[in-house]
């Protein structure tokens, strides 16, 4: 499977999402420079986390500007496989590839440390190798990481069982301690009604190995490669 990282002044997580995709997983992978219009022939984009633009304006306003985001975005809206993590999640929802917006946790403080997250939807593109109510460890990294929407969203959302995960306990509680940012209704990733367009605060790919105390974040790129074998 070929996969593309996209590269913004400011990323962050580019190398760390290329490393565990063409070392762990043994995937083709190239990195996709913003200011190209080419995708390259990739079956799967994915935005990494960082701060684009340094974070100027709103977290990933200007960077959903930029060039390449034309093709992303008609990529995405023809059914191609789209990942965002952290700061790639807030550029997905300021496209309007997801629905909602990210706004600043809720103690106004950067938060660096790992959380847990529960399952929701296990019959996803991207999450077809977890079970539902599994619990994940993963950092997050972030200073606007708290997931907000009008009520008729969420509404639609827990409707069309959109909301992939939620900030829990490691018991699978929603727990208000365990939702670190503050994210209404607990919400730590939610995928599109078609269901190819991922956005996850938390980042997978930082939680791929052991000796970085998880292993859970495979669990996204294993789903992937899995649906890409059907």
């Amino acid at each position: 499977m070929k996969f593309g990282v996209v590269v913004f002044p400011g990323s962050n997580c580019d190398r760390d999402t290329f490393y565990v995709l063409e070392d762990i997983f043994e995937q083709e992978v190239n990195f996709l420079w913003h200011k190209s219009h080419d995708l390259k022939n990739v079956d799967c984009v994915i935005l990494p986390g960082g701060f684009s633009y340094g974070d100027y304006l709103r977290p990933g306003a200007i960077a959903s500007f930029s060039p390449l985001m034309q093709e992303v975005k008609e990529f995405a809206l023809n059914g191609g496989l789209t990942v965002g993590i952290c700061n790639g999640f807030q550029v997905l929802l300021e496209l309007g590839l997801l629905q909602g917006a990210i706004i600043r946790n809720k103690n106004l403080k950067f938060l660096c440390q790992h959380v847990t997250i529960r399952l929701e939807n296990d019959q996803t593109i991207f999450t077809n190798q977890g079970q539902k109510g599994d619990i994940y460890k993963m950092p997050i990294a972030h200073f606007d990481g708290s997931y907000y929407a009008p009520p008729q969203i969420i509404q639609n959302l827990q409707e069309n069982h959109q909301i992939i995960f939620r900030y829990s306990d490691i018991k699978g509680s929603l727990t208000p301690h365990a939702n670190v940012n503050g994210s209404l209704d607990h919400i730590a990733g939610v995928i599109n009604k078609p269901g190819n367009v991922l956005g996850i605060m938390p980042h997978p790919e930082r939680s791929s190995e052991a000796l970085l105390g998880s292993k859970d974040g495979r669990v996204i790129f294993q789903s992937i490669l899995n649906e890409r074998k059907k």
